[in-house]
């Protein structure tokens, strides 16, 4: 690894008054690995991903990015570092083609004198080139994206996000409304993103999906960062017990079993 990290955040916190949002927030991004954000509901998940893609600015400590100390003032900022925020919502309109919705705005094109249009073949081939390396054939990107799985979606916004410079992929909860086999579509275009040289950063409060995946795991409880670890210190049952609070999840583990009567008198 190199001495250098892609992406340093150190000492991160936000506050909104006298509420504290986030507090003490440290942890690495690389390129080429995973970092995965843990949390339940309120854990601030959702303060750590708009500060890092410019929708806040952090009320203390510092983001690296690449060495450098910088500090993004709206989401054009993030985005010209190279850092691409891919949301639970996708951005996408499901009744538009496949290619329209891998360019939103940006297709190329062609040009004649004062004169200029979309470049329809070179924007649906690039859209199937890419979609390609994520592992998806689309057999016709002119089919709306309404018509793919949840899965697919994510994929075309995963690909798209690498396609326009994305130095690191924030992921805001990707499989949190899909099925087991469609998760495990999107788990796999994660590790695809991460073998092409992406810094993925892996936001979820499921640690089976993000363990597989991880190669460093930040937990956030009620707005405080129980820790950064890199896989190789932490274990599937440790990463539990932290995002849950051990002593509340064995506190209701016992209530559970006393209230399905299956306890054992201890």
């Amino acid at each position: 690894m190199a001495d250098q990290h892609l992406l340093e955040l150190d000492n991160i916190s936000k506050f909104y008054g006298n509420i504290i949002a986030l507090k003490g927030v440290s942890t690495v991004v690389n390129a080429g690995e995973v970092t995965c954000v843990l949390g339940d509901n309120g854990a601030g998940k959702s303060t750590f991903i708009k500060i890092l893609a410019g929708v806040h600015q952090q009320s203390e400590g510092t983001i690296r990015l690449n060495g450098e100390e910088v500090m993004f003032n709206s989401p054009r900022d993030a985005l010209s570092a190279g850092i691409a925020t891919v949301y639970q919502d996708l951005a996408m309109v499901p009744l538009m083609s496949v290619w329209r919705n891998f360019f939103l705005g940006a297709e190329p094109t062609k040009r004649l004198g004062p004169f200029k249009w979309i470049d329809q073949s070179t924007a649906k081939q690039i859209a199937k080139e890419e979609m390609a390396k994520m592992g998806i054939d689309i057999r016709d990107t002119e089919q709306a994206v309404g018509t793919l799985s949840g899965g697919e979606r994510q994929s075309v916004a995963i690909a798209r996000a690498g396609y326009f410079g994305a130095k690191v992929l924030i992921l805001d909860e990707p499989t949190s409304a899909l099925g087991v086999k469609q998760s495990g579509v999107v788990l796999k275009r994660i590790v695809e993103a991460r073998n092409q040289g992406l810094a993925v950063i892996f936001i979820t409060h499921n640690p089976r999906h993000a363990y597989p995946v991880g190669n460093r795991f930040l937990i956030l409880n009620r707005g405080q960062s129980m820790g950064s670890f890199a896989k190789e210190d932490i274990t599937i049952d440790e990463l539990t017990q932290l995002m849950a609070g051990g002593a509340e999840l064995e506190a209701l583990e016992h209530e559970l079993a006393a209230a399905t009567g299956n306890g054992n008198g201890d």
